[in-house]
C-alpha cells in the first residue's frame, strides 16, 4: 500500500494510524524535503499531566511518534504543566478538578516515564526532547497575550469547534477558563515552531479543533504552514474505546499495573481486533502481521500470544515480557500458580470478601457478593459459594492460596 512519497505517511496509512491531515500533500512534501536534505522533520505530541501515567488509550499517537522517530524525524513531547491548570473541554461535561502544585509536579515525572518507554530521548539529531508549556506561560502577561494572540481568534469560529459545540448542545456549562484552552494549545504549537522549528502536531482525532487553532495562528501571525495529523479513535468490534479493562485503565507505568496484567490485556483482545492491534501496538513488519491476522479458529490464539508479547516488550522491556509470558503459560497451560501474578501477604485468617477486595479484583464487597452469586469467584480453582467463607491455614498449598475471578484473572495470597 503506497500512496505517498514519504516513508512516514505510507507507514501511517498501511498500519491504520491515518485519520485526518490539515494538508496531506503539503505534509508529505515537507517530510520528503527533510528526508532529501538529511534534516529531521520536527513534530510534537502533547499530554496534560492530569494523571501520573499514560494508559493504553494514549498509545496510538505515541506509537505514531515512535514511527516518526524511526523514520529519522525528531519528536517533541510536550507536558501541559500550564494547560493542566485549565483543562481541555474536549469530550468533558464539566470543569476539570484543580490539582495542587505537588500533584502536578509528580504527574509530570510520571508522564516523562511513560513517554520514555516508547521514544529515545537524548541529544542526538533525531532524539526526542521533553518540553513543558509552563516554562513559557508562567510569566506571560495577560493583556499582552490578549493583544498579541487573542486578536487572531474569532469567537464565532471558536463556537463551531466540536469541543465547544458539543458541550453547549448538551446544555452543559462551559467556563471562560475552559473556553481559552484552544488559544493556549494554538500558542503552544507556534511557540514550538519558533523554538524548535516544529511544524507538525500529531494527536488523536478528538484534538482536531485544538490542532487547527494552532495551524491557523501560525498562518495568520507567523505566515508559516503548520500541519496537523490525527489518528482515529481505536474501538473494538462492539464500538467501545480500547484501553479500558473491566472499568480500569490499562496503565503504561509499571507501578500502576503489573507487566503480567498488561500482557493479559492484549492476550485477551477479541479475535476481530487482532490484526488492528498488531498493526498499531507492535513494531512487527507488515508481512508478518498479514500472516498472523489470516490465522483462523484456535490458531488465532497464537497470534494473540505474539501480540501480547510484542506489545509488552515495547512498553515494559523484553525481560518483563518474557516473565509475563512464562506466568501466563504456567497459569493457563500448566495449571500452576505463576510467579508474576498479583499477590498480597496475609497474616492469619482473612474473609473471602476482604481477600478479593485487597488484591484489587473487585472495587467493593458488594461487587464481590454479586460475583459469588454468579459463581464468578474461586479459591484454589474451586467456586466460592459462601460470602462468609474465611480463608485459613487449611486453604494454603505450598504457602499460598490461588484467587481467581472468572477464567482470566488470577492472583495469590501468601502467608506473611
Amino acid at each position: 500500500m503506497t500512496q505517498f512519497k514519504s516513508q512516514f505517511m505510507n507507514i501511517m496509512l498501511e498500519r491504520g494510524f491515518y485519520n485526518q491531515c490539515t494538508n496531506e500533500d503539503g505534509f508529505d512534501a515537507y517530510l520528503c524535503e527533510c528526508e532529501q536534505k538529511g534534516v529531521p522533520a520536527v513534530g510534537y505530541l502533547g499530554s496534560d499531566p492530569t494523571g501520573d501515567s499514560l494508559h493504553v488509550g494514549h498509545i496510538v499517537p505515541l506509537m505514531m511518534m515512535r514511527w516518526f522517530q524511526k523514520c529519522g524525524h525528531k519528536p517533541l513531547t510536550l507536558v501541559g504543566g500550564a494547560t493542566a491548570r485549565i483543562g481541555d473541554p474536549s469530550g468533558k461535561d464539566k470543569l476539570r478538578p484543580f490539582l495542587s502544585e505537588e500533584t502536578l509536579a509528580h504527574n509530570v515525572q510520571g508522564l516523562k516515564k511513560s513517554f520514555g518507554k516508547f521514544l529515545k530521548f537524548g541529544d542526538g539529531k533525531n532524539d526526542a526532547v521533553m518540553v513543558d508549556n509552563w516554562d513559557w506561560f508562567k510569566d506571560i502577561n495577560y493583556l499582552a497575550f490578549l493583544r498579541d494572540i487573542g486578536t487572531y481568534y474569532s469567537v464565532n469560529r471558536m463556537l463551531t469547534m466540536e469541543s465547544v459545540k458539543s458541550r453547549l448542545d448538551r446544555e452543559q456549562p462551559m467556563s471562560f477558563l475552559e473556553f481559552n484552552y484552544m488559544l493556549l494549545q494554538g500558542y503552544d504549537f507556534c511557540e514550538l515552531y519558533q523554538k524548535y522549528g516544529c511544524r507538525a502536531q500529531i494527536a488523536g482525532s478528538d484534538q482536531w479543533g485544538n490542532i487547527t487553532s494552532g495551524t491557523e495562528l501560525g498562518r495568520r501571525k507567523y505566515d508559516v504552514e503548520l500541519f496537523g495529523f490525527t489518528s482515529p479513535i481505536i474501538t473494538d468490534s462492539a464500538g467501545k474505546k480500547m484501553g479500558k479493562s473491566e472499568g480500569n485503565a490499562v496503565w503504561i507505568n509499571d507501578e500502576k499495573l503489573s507487566s503480567y496484567d498488561y500482557y493479559q490485556y492484549f492476550r485477551n483482545i477479541g479475535d476481530a481486533e487482532v490484526g488492528k492491534c498488531l498493526r498499531i501496538y507492535t513494531d512487527l513488519p507488515m508481512d508478518e502481521i498479514r500472516r498472523l491476522e489470516a490465522l483462523k479458529d484456535q490458531e488465532i490464539n497464537e497470534a494473540k500470544k505474539i501480540l501480547a508479547f510484542e506489545a509488552t516488550k515495547i512498553c515494559r522491556g523484553e525481560e518483563e515480557a518474557k516473565a509475563a509470558q512464562t506466568t501466563a503459560v504456567q497459569v493457563f497451560e500448566q495449571g500452576a500458580a505463576g510467579g508474576e501474578l498479583p499477590c498480597i501477604s496475609v497474616s492469619g485468617d482473612i474473609g473471602i470478601l476482604d481477600a478479593f477486595l485487597q488484591i484489587g479484583f473487585v472495587a467493593s464487597k458488594g461487587e464481590a457478593r454479586r460475583l459469588i452469586k454468579q459463581n464468578g469467584l474461586k479459591i484454589n480453582d474451586e467456586v466460592v459459594c459462601d460470602e462468609n467463607y474465611v480463608i485459613s491455614a487449611k486453604d494454603y498449598h505450598d504457602g499460598q492460596v490461588k484467587l481467581s475471578q472468572g477464567k482470566k484473572k488470577h492472583g495469590l495470597i501468601k502467608a506473611a
